[in-house]
Order: C-alpha cells, then sequence, then structure tokens
C-alpha cells in the first residue's frame, strides 16, 4: 500500500537499511576508533551512535564507497564539536566560578546558558570567516565599526552588514538577505 507521500517511505526505508547495515558492519570498528582517538569509553560509544543518528537524519542516500573512511570523516566533526562544546564549558565555569557565590545561577540556569552558548557558537561557526571575525572584533574585543573596518581593510558599510548578518545567525538561526 502506497501513502500519500509517493516512493518518500519507500526511500526512507531504503535509506534506513542502508545506515543499518553501515552500523552491523562498521560500528564496532567505529567505536573502538573513537575510543583511541579519545581514550574515553563513554564519550566514544556516545559519538558512534551519534556519528550514526546524523546519518539517518541526511535528506540523502548514504552509500559511500569507503565506508570507514566516511565513518571517520563524519566522526571527526562530531569529535571537533565535543572539544569546542568542552572548551565553551571550561572557560563558561571559569567565569563562573570568579562570581560571587550568592549571584551564581542554579544548576538549571546554568545548563541552559551552557547549551545557548554553544548553540551561538554553532551557529557563528556556520557564519563566513570575515563576517564571524568582524562580529567577534565588535562584540568581544569592543572594537568601534572604524577600527574594524581599517583593521579587516573592509568598508564602515560592510562592516555594518557583517554584524547584521552574525546578529541575525546569532539570533534567528539563519544568516540574512
Amino acid at each position: 500500500m502506497r501513502d500519500d507521500n509517493g516512493g518518500r517511505q519507500d526511500h526512507a526505508r531504503a535509506e534506513a537499511s542502508g545506515v543499518t547495515a553501515l552500523y552491523h558492519d562498521h560500528h564496532g570498528w567505529l567505536r573502538n576508533w573513537l575510543h583511541r582517538k579519545l581514550g574515553n569509553h563513554g564519550d566514544a560509544a556516545d559519538l558512534a551512535h551519534d556519528t550514526f543518528v546524523r546519518l539517518l537524519s541526511k535528506d540523502t542516500p548514504v552509500c559511500p564507497r569507503e565506508p570507514r573512511a566516511f565513518l571517520t570523516v563524519v566522526a571527526q566533526g562530531l569529535v571537533a564539536n565535543l572539544h569546542r562544546h568542552r572548551k565553551i564549558e571550561a572557560a563558561y565555569l571559569e567565569a563562573l566560578a570568579a562570581q560571587p557565590e550568592a549571584v551564581a545561577p542554579d544548576p538549571e540556569t546554568r545548563a541552559i546558558v551552557l547549551q545557548t552558548l554553544i548553540d551561538i557558537d554553532r551557529r557563528l561557526d556556520g557564519l563566513p570567516p570575515v563576517v564571524r571575525r568582524v562580529f567577534l572584533m565588535s562584540q568581544l574585543d569592543g572594537l568601534g565599526q572604524r577600527e574594524i573596518a581599517q583593521s579587516v581593510g573592509i568598508s564602515i558599510a560592510t562592516v555594518q552588514r557583517h554584524i547584521v548578518k552574525a546578529l541575525h545567525a546569532c539570533c534567528f538561526g539563519g544568516t540574512s538577505a
């Protein structure tokens, strides 16, 4: 029996079975590879799992000629994200430690703030390098638009466009036109 989506369910089933075969054939190898890279069984198991979840969420079919090389590339991206998230968490915890205990946020607020920081980092990472650089010079370094324009070698109008684009990405998760 076909559904109203035409062949989309058939494609989804075929896609899931392709990932299932990859999982069956290579999950153990990937988990061991990640353990050697990370030195931690828990993180290795989590990232191996996340690698296959990422493959299931893809819109395009997954049938690589070199499955281990393909899985390694996907997993390396997740490892980089893990390291970046841990750096953000360490910086946040360091900033919290410098605050008086009386104004320290409760654990739930800390978790929300940390997740927000990680989300903003991911959104900024998706921007072109010059846009990200201009935004960080403005927001973190406290430089004015004229200083940024001179430092980067672009016009003040371009600095303004880059800041708007980065703010839009941070607030709405995309880039402005």
